[in-house]
């Protein structure tokens, strides 16, 4: 896996019913994409990749955290589905679920960016250069989509990943799947999270079984909230904004939505300027987009 590996390890360290398909009033979208778009796989240019999204319920586009360009090309991706398909909503990795309502009142003007920010605890519990994600929250008030928070509570995380499962009271799973939801059979995912690591080293304590565990209740939650939004509003189409290790090979979120809510959910894993080692094949995701940001005279 190579850079790849290293990569992914990093970003891990740091972070339905089908109700049919979503038609379009014509397929002459996506022109804006066509500046910041170097090229698409295995669609051959952005038109091509929208297309393709078009008629998806759920699609996930994956991200660098810290990429101007990856967020850059999901805003513009976001105007172009809404411009053909206005209901839309926008699903979150940034936000945790507890602050459901923070981001509900900003939605709906009664709150100001700043009061976003603060009562969202956004820069203790995310971190990452608000003006990276601000136009796309902009955008959504303005266009009055609904942003759904997804992640699990920090404090859950970290005590699962210190302490294990087990060590969870049943307060903790206030904003979590139940118990018996948290599936933590798939080996191939396990495998791929090891050998992510191996190339870290194991520092101090670790328990990579705890690691797991931590990263299953990220996973399990943020695809709980996708499935619950859906069921609810089935006519919408729903663009989940969370880091690569969270939706490739469908490991972490997309396979947890798709056993929620049956084999018929049509999804999009998107990942946006992937690394140059890793090969783009159908089972890592279903499109390639490598984009760049627009050069400022």
């Amino acid at each position: 896996m190579g850079a790849w590996r290293s990569a992914w390890g990093w970003l891990l360290w740091g972070s339905i019913f089908f109700y049919g398909s979503f038609a379009y009033a014509d397929d002459s979208f996506g022109n804006t994409l066509d500046a910041i778009t170097v090229k698409t796989a295995p669609t051959t240019d952005a038109r091509a990749a929208l297309a393709t999204l078009k008629t998806a319920q759920v699609i996930y586009l994956g991200e660098h955290h810290t990429s101007e360009a990856d967020h850059i090309a999901q805003l513009e991706i976001i105007k172009a589905l809404h411009d053909h398909h206005p209901q839309v909503a926008i699903a979150m990795e940034m936000f945790q679920r507890p602050f459901q309502w923070v981001l509900d009142q900003y939605i709906a003007g009664e709150i100001s960016e700043a009061d976003l920010v603060a009562q969202t605890e956004y820069e203790t519990r995310w971190g990452f250069d608000w003006e990276l994600y601000a136009p796309i929250l902009r955008f959504a008030q303005e266009k009055q989509i609904p942003v759904i928070a997804l992640n699990a509570p920090n404090e859950v995380v970290r005590q699962v990943s210190s302490a294990g499962l087990a060590s969870l009271e049943a307060a903790d799973f206030e904003y979590l799947p139940p118990r018996s939801d948290l599936d933590l059979s798939n080996e191939s995912y396990q495998a791929l999270l090891q050998d992510a690591f191996t190339g870290h080293g194991q520092h101090g304590n670790f328990d990579f079984d705890n690691f797991f565990a931590a990263q299953v209740v990220w996973d399990e939650t943020m695809a709980e909230a996708i499935a619950n939004f859906a069921q609810r509003n089935p006519n919408t189409q729903i663009i989940t904004l969370a880091g690569q290790g969270h939706v490739i090979y469908g490991y972490g979120i997309p396979d947890r939505v798709q056993r929620r809510l049956g084999e018929n959910l049509k999804q999009q894993i998107v990942l946006l300027n992937p690394n140059p080692d890793l090969t783009p094949t159908p089972e890592v995701a279903d499109l390639f987009w490598w984009t760049e940001a627009p050069t400022i005279p």
